[in-house]
């Protein structure tokens, strides 16, 4: 029932939630869309390994036995392609970049990031971008084993960022005191990529 004290103006108009969720372009997709730079890697867990390296004490590798057995964590995220879609509420379960790092000593130069993949994909992005549980590698997404066409068996995901950030088939981090571009950033895309900017393409 209306209140009888206020109109309607008076009140002004509800919030849209899920435009509140949506950054500047994008339309919400219920399905998952597959885009990839290039074939989709075959990856067996046997020989399959995660490493950090470049601006570290030493580097530190995992086998897949080895990172199933490090503290993982559930998340669910909104993610943001920069093809225009986005898929909300999505489920993953993964490590965060943070217990990686506890792993090494780092170099107080190192102030960005190489994700390397295998496939030869690579994408840069701020090592701030990835601490404080802002980033994870993802084995699982809603409640089954990463499919291999969505990056599996693992797979960076960086969900504030535009979703080429989140590297499929990530095969390790490499730490630099440099902003280096990587596959997509050398064709164009913007070296940061925030979707409430719509930082598409360089000069966006």
């Amino acid at each position: 029932m209306d209140n009888p004290f206020f109109t309607r103006g008076f009140l002004g108009k509800k919030r849209d939630q899920l435009a509140d969720r949506l950054p500047p372009g994008q339309y919400k997709e219920e399905d998952f869309p597959v885009l990839s730079a290039g074939p989709t890697p075959a990856i067996s867990l046997e020989e399959w390994r995660f490493t950090i390296r470049g601006l570290v004490n030493a580097s530190k590798t995992w086998d897949w036995q080895e990172f199933q057995a490090l503290p993982s964590m559930s998340f669910t995220k909104d993610i943001h392609c920069v093809t225009k879609w986005s898929k909300l509420d999505t489920h993953w379960q993964g490590v965060s970049i943070d217990t990686l790092l506890s792993y090494v000593e780092i170099s107080p130069k190192a102030l960005f990031v190489k994700a390397y993949c295998y496939g030869g994909y690579t994408t840069n992005i701020p090592l701030a971008d990835l601490t404080q549980e802002k980033a994870f590698i993802a084995y699982q997404f809603e409640g089954q084993p990463l499919a291999a066409e969505h990056g599996g068996p693992a797979r960076l995901v960086v969900p504030h960022l535009y979703f080429w950030k989140s590297a499929k088939w990530i095969q390790g981090l490499q730490l630099m005191d440099q902003n280096r571009p990587g596959f997509w950033e050398n064709f164009g895309y913007h070296m940061y990529g925030d979707p409430w900017k719509e930082q598409r393409y360089q000069g966006d």
